[in-house]
């Protein structure tokens, strides 16, 4: 964990957080708007808080994008948020110029080719930047990532005898990124969502009401503060 001095005092930063970033549909139906709408708040609302967590000293940041599920809705909005996801990487200078480094999480084989092109410049063009890391999720799924997980290991030829957690963790899509300390679920829902469901086996958990385009870098706070009140024993006492 980092530290954050905030009012003369010291307090524990989570290395890792992961945000599923909720309710960008109701958001809009609640202002009686298209749900693309909400996607595009929301994704403005993305580089907000990934340019606060680098200021403040987070790590690594992990949201949850566009789930393998996501196929499943609507074709407009879908193509909307595809076409958001293409504005955002043809133009990644901004989160660049804040020293963040760009990855991405999931099936890039279910993408389109120009997404997959622009993903892999974002990456390459970001690589050397020192400050935050952030993963984002897209065509994932935390069973999906897995059933890749278990072919690559069956592929590489270790026996089941030699499989260990270690062998998982190391065969799934960012191997070097540590598990979420702190995953923050806005929008008033209760559940993981097929989330990071191998890294999520320690993390803390933070649930509001707030829908994803209505989160603020107060929440955020409110989020860490919760987190350093927690008392964290990994299955001990």
């Amino acid at each position: 964990m980092g530290i954050f001095k905030k009012n003369r005092t010291e307090r524990n930063l989570p290395r890792h957080i992961a945000i599923i970033m909720d309710g960008n549909g109701r958001w809009a139906k609640k202002r009686a708007l298209p749900r693309t709408a909400g996607h595009l708040v929301g994704s403005k609302k993305f580089k907000e808080i990934a340019k606060y967590c680098n200021k403040i000293g987070i790590q690594y940041l992990t949201v949850y994008a566009f789930s393998t599920e996501n196929w499943r809705r609507p074709k407009e909005e879908v193509d909307t948020i595809m076409d958001l996801f293409r504005d955002y990487l043809k133009d990644t200078y901004d989160i660049r110029n804040e020293n963040i480094r760009v990855r991405f999480l999931g099936d890039r084989k279910g993408m389109p080719d120009d997404l997959v092109e622009l993903m892999n410049a974002a990456e390459q063009d970001s690589k050397d930047c020192t400050g935050l890391t952030v993963f984002i999720a897209v065509n994932y799924g935390g069973r999906d990532e897995l059933a890749h997980a278990v072919r690559d290991i069956v592929n590489s030829g270790i026996s089941a005898q030699e499989i260990t957690e270690d062998t998982i963790s190391a065969h799934l899509y960012a191997p070097d990124c540590p598990d979420p300390e702190l995953i923050i679920r806005p929008s008033g829902e209760y559940r993981l969502s097929n989330f990071l469901i191998w890294q999520a086996a320690y993390s803390e958990f933070w649930y509001s009401d707030v829908l994803w385009p209505d989160f603020s870098t107060k929440d955020l706070e409110k989020a860490i503060d919760d987190f350093n009140r927690r008392n964290r024993r990994f299955g001990g006492v």
